[in-house]
């Protein structure tokens, strides 16, 4: 009998097919094999889920709802938006769902420090929680360019303890973050647990990150059959590196369900104009991972760009590269325009205020909606936009409704 697809992927050497693995310096060979035997223990054990349940309930907040939107629908003449509310998750977003679990499992290995990479800083925010939570240290590296455009979080992540280190070379954004964070880990694997903020980097974290974020697809699909007595038509979610994407897609992958996976498309098609690893990238390897990634003529990462500081990532999760690569999933395109126009529909048809990188999602579902007026349509809202708001007033005037 076959085994389930969440059972049987990815393989015992973290491979979705061929993206993924662990390509890591000797020195860090015998620490990521600890932490995926602990993870494959943990996830077996029953005070570790009970305790995981227990927070999720009675401290994020869990479940999170999911919202029918018809003012939006109605505005865009199409297909029946719903929106899964991660917004509504303690701290505003998805993220606290995978951070709260990587510090139980620093918890059990004896860490006494969390460090991490952000780039809209809602990921340092969540690590920062879960650090106070638990009693954890907690040092964030974030782009300096970021910290800058996302200031809000900075600020939140100083107030609940975390130091903040600045990457001040390359792009200093996202990937510049990761490469700071990975540098400070390797002084010091024995205290420090390095709490990936995505379905990215070495195993075991694509797989640990997908298994903590599938609370979302599982919710949603209870929730969804419950009001509507069937599966919606289309699943949606921004990726970047695809976190939020791979925790509502989780649920639906044996499902006939069609799967979008939104990319930012920036400002144009050219390098640096764009973060759409999947659709202008090829294989390569970085991070310690194998997957999609977009390169410049020398086989490195290239530069990139988004609105979305959270999704600007030259590569993508192997679990998406393979989705992707079977004919599973499919690729939307969302520009830095049109996730601004969407952040300012869904928050004037139906009060709720987006993160722009949500809002790439969102403007995919609109654009689909009215394509494909006799389907339901299932985005995940996978972050609010409180963060977001004094960058986008600043440079796009705030429209009138009526006008």
């Amino acid at each position: 009998m076959q085994k389930p697809y969440l059972e049987s992927m990815p393989d015992e050497n973290g491979f979705f097919g061929k993206f993924g693995g662990a390509y890591l310096p000797p020195q860090l060979e015998a620490t990521y094999a600890e932490i995926s035997r602990a993870y494959d223990k943990l996830s077996k054990s029953f005070d570790f889920i009970n305790e995981l349940k227990k927070i999720r309930k009675h401290y994020q907040g869990r479940p999170t709802p999911i919202t029918y939107c018809r003012n939006l629908s109605d505005f865009v003449g199409g297909g029946q938006i719903y929106l899964k509310r991660e917004d509504l998750n303690h701290t505003g977003a998805h993220k606290l769902n995978h951070c709260m679990a990587e510090a139980l499992v620093a918890k059990y290995l004896g860490k006494t420090k969390l460090i991490a990479e952000t780039g809209a800083g809602q990921h340092g925010v969540a690590l920062a929680t879960a650090a106070a939570y638990f009693g954890l240290e907690c040092e964030i590296h974030m782009g300096e360019v970021d910290i800058a455009k996302e200031y809000p979080n900075v600020v939140r992540m100083k107030i609940l303890g975390a130091k903040v280190v600045p990457a001040t070379h390359g792009l200093k954004t996202l990937k510049e973050a990761v490469d700071s964070a990975f540098d400070a880990y390797l002084k010091d694997t024995e205290t420090q647990l390095f709490a990936i903020g995505s379905v990215v980097g070495p195993h075991p974290f694509p797989k640990m990150v997908r298994d903590f974020q599938s609370v979302v697809g599982f919710e949603a699909k209870e929730q969804f059959l419950e009001m509507t007595g069937r599966l919606p038509d289309m699943v949606t979610a921004c990726v970047g590196g695809g976190s939020n994407a791979m925790g509502i897609f989780s649920a639906f992958i044996e499902d006939s369900v069609k799967l979008y996976a939104v990319e930012p498309a920036g400002k144009g098609d050219k390098i640096g104009e764009h973060s759409a690893s999947l659709t202008y990238g090829k294989e390569g390897i970085m991070h310690g991972f194998n997957s999609i990634m977009l390169q410049d003529e020398e086989g490195n990462p290239a530069p990139v760009h988004s609105i979305g500081s959270g999704i600007d990532y030259p590569s993508v999760g192997p679990e998406h590269a393979y989705l992707n690569s079977i004919g599973r999933t499919n690729i939307g395109l969302c520009s830095d325009t049109e996730s601004i126009d969407a952040f300012y529909k869904l928050s004037q048809h139906e009060g709720i205020i987006p993160a722009l990188e949500s809002a790439h999602a969102v403007a995919f579902a609109m654009k689909y909606a009215k394509e494909n007026p006799k389907e339901s349509i299932l985005v995940n809202l996978s972050g609010r936009g409180d963060k977001d708001i004094d960058f986008v007033v600043e440079n796009y005037p705030i429209p009138t409704k009526w006008a």
